[in-house]
Parts: structure tokens; sequence; C-alpha cells
């Protein structure tokens, strides 16, 4: 059961390091849209979907491999802790 616990804790810990950035990047960018739209009164709401589309689609392709490589180590984790996982 230790093996379980363990793998459920590093997907966890890899989900939140995956999310992070890319969810403070879209509350900044729609804070900071939401800010110039109320000084300047225009209160269009797609205007702050193209901002964060970006924002994040930056994110997400500067921090892209690291993601993978997240994503490729708790793949191998969880391979090889299989064995572990079925005995019990």
């Amino acid at each position: 059961m230790e093996a379980f616990d363990a793998l459920l804790r590093e997907m966890l810990v890899v989900t939140a390091v995956l999310a992070l950035p890319v969810v403070t990047i879209a509350a900044a960018v729609g804070t900071i849209v939401a800010i110039a739209q109320a000084a300047t009164q225009v209160q269009e709401q797609t205007i702050t979907l193209l901002p964060k589309m970006l924002a994040v689609g930056l994110v997400v392709a500067l921090f892209g491999g690291v993601a993978m490589r997240l994503c490729a180590h708790l793949f191998t984790d969880a391979v090889s802790s299989l064995p572990a996982l079925v005995r019990g």
C-alpha cells in the first residue's frame, strides 16, 4: 500500500507543478485586462479571451518540455512500481 501512496503523492505533486504556472499566468493576465477595462470603461467580454490565450499558449510553449519530462518520469515510476502495486 505504501507504493500506491507514494505514487499517488507524486502524481498530485506533478499535477500541481504542471497546473500552477498556467493558472497563475491566466489569473494575472485576466486581472490586468480587467483593470484596463475598468479604467477605459470598455466592458467587452471577448477582449479578455485573446490576451489570456496568448499568455497561456506562451507558458505552455516555454515549459512544455519540462512538463513532458515530468510526465515521462511519472510514467516510468508508475510502470516500475507495478510489481509492488500488484503484490499489495
